[in-house]
């Protein structure tokens, strides 16, 4: 059995209470609770032996698209060079199967995004527009009502957004959300857009967003597409517009030009270590582990990561050890 038969989407809204138990019946039946050993070996740089991790088994999570992925790996090979018995369990399919993976206690950490644990885990509608604030209302809440800890979240940024290519950006003039609004009011026709099934129907995606900046969204052609098409679908001008993650490396790949949310709607997607409350209280030191680390993904860092898989073809865990050798946090065996 697969997850991937399971549920699907990269971060996607929660679901009711009955498919989340299944859910977490599934994850167990699947053998989701052990793990795997680490497909490359790495040894200390300036990470060094923690003796409190020497030998002590943790597993380390990540949904399956590629940039969470690569931040699986990151953790793993950073947790690997402090010690600890590090088990992979990347790949888990969809938001809701790797936070329940994780409250199960199958999976001990990974790396979530603050706008998905503010709207989707803790159902609040409406994002808060600084990130520092979104970080830590979603720390304290998830804390107090999850057991969830949530700790130091990078300076990258993975949230949605509308794109073009160059052409069609210099022939309609559009370069921000509101220019957008506007082409839709006066030629909507000129607004093909290609969404993938999620963000057309989710209150932090595409409905909200024409609310937002004053459209209505049935009067936009709207074409359904899986969401790795739409970028393809976008530069060849088959979709006017497509809907994409900023730090995704195939918006730099395809020279692909994103519009401005100029009235700043959607969510911050800051991606931070989250992991329940036990552990991190029995190991504080994955947090000071990880925190260099995590200072160090920036939008353009992740973004070069992310090509390095989805436009070059490397794989995400020689992606994830090279940058990590690269930055001297480990060596490689």
């Amino acid at each position: 059995m697969t997850l991937r038969t399971i549920v699907g989407g990269a971060r996607r809204r929660s679901l009711p209470l009955l498919v989340l138990t299944l859910t977490g019946i599934l994850l167990a039946s699947c053998g989701l609770q052990s793990g795997g050993a680490l497909p490359l070996q790495v040894g200390p740089g300036s990470i060094t032996k923690v003796p409190e991790l020497d030998g002590v088994q943790l597993t380390v999570g990540s949904k399956d698209f590629t940039e969470n992925v690569i931040l699986g790996y990151i953790a793993e090979f950073a947790l690997s060079a402090a010690g600890a018995d590090v088990r992979d369990l990347t790949n888990i399919q969809g938001s809701n199967s790797a936070r329940s993976a994780m409250e199960a206690g199958q999976i001990d950490l990974y790396y979530e995004y603050t706008g998905t644990g503010w709207i989707n885990y803790l159902h609040h509608e409406h994002p808060i527009r600084d990130p520092e604030q979104q970080f830590t209302a979603v720390r304290d809440e998830d804390l107090k009502k999850n057991g969830i800890v949530w700790v130091d979240p990078a300076p990258m940024d993975n949230t949605y957004a509308l794109a073009t290519n160059q052409r069609n950006a210099k022939a309609l003039g559009v370069r921000t959300l509101s220019d957008y609004a506007n082409l839709v009011h006066t030629d909507p026709r000129a607004a093909t857009t290609c969404l993938e099934t999620e963000f057309n129907s989710r209150q932090d995606g595409f409905p909200g967003m024409a609310a937002a900046y004053g459209f209505d969204p049935h009067t936009v052609p709207v074409k359904i597409l899986q969401t790795g098409i739409i970028y393809q679908a976008t530069a060849d001008g088959t979709c006017t517009f497509g809907e994409v993650f900023t730090t995704d490396g195939r918006v730099k790949g395809l020279n692909l030009v994103v519009l401005e949310d100029d009235k700043q709607f959607f969510p911050h997607y800051n991606a931070a270590v989250v992991m329940r409350e036990e552990i991190a209280k029995k190991y504080p030191q994955i947090a000071e582990i990880l925190r260099p680390v995590s200072a160090a993904l920036t939008n353009p860092v992740i973004s070069d990561l992310n090509a390095q898989v989805d436009v070059h073809g490397k794989e995400p865990a020689d992606v994830a050890r090279d940058w990590m050798v690269s930055k001297g946090f480990v060596t490689a065996r």
